[in-house]
């Protein structure tokens, strides 16, 4: 729990600061800090009386667990983008509109790579929407066969994104 001290108005901080509530004012935003950190928390403004801290992480990025569902498609639609023809297996499709990617980071090894034994609950990619990583985990267990969607492309809802057998 991160306890502030109130302080007094800004014109009489000069007059009234002393080292100690520095100290504590100090211990409170490195609390605030580590609480950012281990929550993952990309913003957090407090406020408590006349003082208000607002810190904002460098490095935001969220990351929100998305399990990957099985689309039904009753009439496909012209835009709609379907999964190269193969025989059987499960393909992962896109949950929703964004940017997916193979891999954690640039320089990092792929989440997963033909050949590659996936499980259930594994993450198998990020797609990015509206600058938050969301993981894609998949609901089926089998090896991959196929990478349908590229690295960096776009994609949209429903779009296959790999191909896995049993």
């Amino acid at each position: 729990m991160v306890s502030v001290t109130p302080t007094v108005p800004a014109e009489d901080a000069a007059a009234n600061s002393t080292p100690t509530a520095y100290a504590d004012l100090t211990d409170a935003v490195r609390q605030l800090v580590q609480l950012m950190r281990d929550g993952g928390i990309g913003q957090l403004d407090v406020r408590q009386g006349d003082l208000r801290i607002s810190l904002k992480s460098a490095q935001a990025i969220e990351v929100e667990r998305v399990v990957a569902e099985p689309v039904a498609v009753t009439s496909p639609s012209p835009s709609a983008v379907e999964a190269p023809p193969d025989a059987g297996g499960h393909v992962i499709t896109s949950p929703m509109i964004g940017t997916y990617y193979s891999a954690p980071g640039p320089n990092e090894r792929a989440f997963v790579e033909i050949g590659d034994r996936v499980e259930v609950g594994q993450t198998v990619a990020i797609i990015e929407a509206m600058k938050i990583m969301n993981e894609i985990v998949s609901e089926y267990a089998g090896t991959v066969t196929e990478l349908i969607a590229k690295n960096g492309e776009a994609v949209e809802y429903g779009h296959p994104l790999i191909r896995l057998h049993e």
